[in-house]
């Protein structure tokens, strides 16, 4: 833990039954579910094994959660409990109706942790068996509304295991904890993976912003890290990227391998020196980034997988990826194209394995429309599998957008383009019913224009100035659009593209939610 006192394996084995007599003693037995509701810290961890321990389900919400979503899924679960942190607590209010409340950080304070009671020391847990139900996760996806998924013991224990062919996590590691123990990559890999090879684990106090990052970086000098694109793409597009093309040597080719080593050198030092994976999962990774990543000798791995895998599917280790590659199947699991089209071996990535889960929490209709009849897990996802065994992602199935003349139209593929512009933060591209198009949210000094424009419009008068602004970003989004379909093949170029001038909204993953975009703008989802 950041500027905490360090718990040690045996405070937590003592800190978990503690957790464990705690509960019991509100009558949480085998099958009962308890709700997790608290930013990372180590008492997270704690709750989750105290849970665990008596054969209980944990149900850990995402904090960005609104208050109503919070209560929907403590009551559809049927919560017996609730774990919640004392700054969450106040932001639900009355939301939690009359489920238990226990503060998280009573179950085991770092620095002055409470004194086991005599049912404590008594306390009996039960054997539990592995495919007991561990944990229901609800999903804030990317297509649609929020599923219970339903994950045994024997699912995140296997992949935890299997995950050692991605990231081989050590005794004398140190895991700087950023993404949230609620999304179940972080909490297999980044807490039970972690635990189980004897590594430390360190949990920032406070959000995971650059001010934040950087001493910890330095305090901790992490050797791995769990982290999705949107985090490394943003340290390249706002750092790494504008001080190389700043150097006169960089427009020549034969300089560029060599420029970009000395970065990767710089970039493995703001992290803290002694970083050996960073491993990102959760969605595709920029061609662009990932091409500095390579060249960089940056230790990145890259892992594929959905909640409904515990998380991981697939992946390789640093310095064993491929470009736009997941990398092969994990030992023990399987994977498979359904219904390759002749010419590109694409279809549909289905999955079989000890990682997949049973089902949706109370939705066997959802449950039955994502298994085959032969027991194989829908991603939903478009890929292929190279002749080397690699899965390579394509875009979501629900996503892909039929050209004209029958083509494949992939938005992940289209964004990646736009969001190399200089000028992008993000963008969305879809189907408005007869043409492609996207939405594209601008970095702030791109649309320095736009807010001098309107700041100066007393000199001519505010609709003059406000009509000459709008003018100078309309240039900018044609300029980008330009350039675009002249780097993307002719039936996925662009009909028109349009300011977003808001954040997306994104997922706990960092994904946008990209069913909320067509709705707003009244085309077909």
């Amino acid at each position: 833990m950041v500027d905490g006192t360090p718990i040690t394996f045996r405070d937590l084995a003592r800190h978990v039954r503690g957790g464990a007599a705690m509960l019991s003693s509100l009558g949480v037995g085998p099958g009962d579910r308890v709700a997790i509701f608290s930013e990372n810290m180590p008492q997270w961890g704690v709750g989750y094994f105290a849970v665990t321990s008596l054969g209980a389900v944990a149900v850990p919400i995402m904090t960005e959660f609104p208050p109503a979503q919070v209560a929907n899924i403590i009551r559809h679960a049927e919560c017996k409990a609730l774990l919640v942190s004392a700054r969450l607590r106040a932001k639900m209010g009355t939301a939690l109706g009359g489920t238990p409340v226990i503060p998280v950080e009573s179950l085991a304070a770092a620095a002055e942790a409470p004194p086991i009671d005599a049912h404590a020391a008594t306390v009996l847990l039960p054997e539990v068996a592995e495919d007991a139900l561990a944990a229901i996760i609800y999903t804030s996806g990317t297509t649609g509304l929020s599923k219970g998924v339903m994950l045994t013991h024997r699912n995140i224990v296997f992949d935890a295991i299997a995950t050692e062919s991605i990231v081989n996590v050590r005794p004398t590691d140190r895991l700087l904890s950023i993404l949230t123990l609620a999304h179940t990559y972080e909490c297999t890999l980044g807490l039970v993976a972690a635990l189980m090879r004897g590594a430390s684990v360190f949990y920032l106090d406070k959000l995971p912003t650059a001010s934040a990052l950087i001493p910890a970086f330095r305090s901790v000098r992490p050797t791995i890290m769990l982290s999705v694109p949107l985090v490394i793409e943003k340290i390249f597009r706002a750092r790494v990227q504008p001080e190389m093309e700043k150097m006169p040597l960089y427009r020549l080719p034969v300089f560029r391998r060599l420029i970009a080593l000395a970065a990767g050198r710089r970039l493995k030092a703001t992290f803290g020196g002694e970083l050996r994976v960073f491993a990102i999962g959760g969605a595709a990774l920029a061609p662009d980034v990932e091409r500095f990543l390579r060249a960089a000798r940056f230790p990145y791995a890259i892992g594929y997988g959905l909640t409904e895998t515990a998380p991981v599917v697939a992946g390789a280790p640093p310095f064993r990826t491929r470009p736009r590659a997941a990398g092969p199947a994990m030992p023990g699991v399987q994977v498979r194209i359904s219904d390759p089209r002749p010419g590109t071996g694409q279809g549909e990535i289905q999955v079989k394995g000890p990682n997949v889960m049973p089902g949706y929490y109370k939705d066997p209709e959802r449950t039955a429309e994502v298994f085959t009849t032969d027991g194989w897990f829908r991603t939903g996802d478009l890929g292929e599998i190279d002749r080397r065994g690699r899965v390579h992602i394509r875009g979501r199935l629900k996503t892909m957008i039929l050209g004209a003349s029958g083509e494949n139209i992939y938005p992940e593929e289209i964004e990646a383009v736009i969001n190399q512009s200089p000028f992008v933060d993000e963008s969305l591209v879809y189907s408005d019913g007869t043409a492609v198009a996207a939405l594209v949210q601008l970095k702030p000094d791109a649309v320095e224009a736009f807010t001098n424009a309107v700041q100066d419009a007393n000199d001519a008068g505010y609709r003059v100035g406000v009509a000459r602004a709008e003018r100078s970003i309309g240039a900018l989004l044609e300029r980008i659009r330009t350039e675009v379909n002249s780097k993307v093949a002719a039936f996925s170029q662009l009909h028109r593209i349009e300011l977003q001038a808001e954040p997306f909204e994104k997922t706990p993953s960092q994904k946008i939610k990209r069913f909320l975009y067509p709705k707003r703008l009244g085309a077909p989802e």
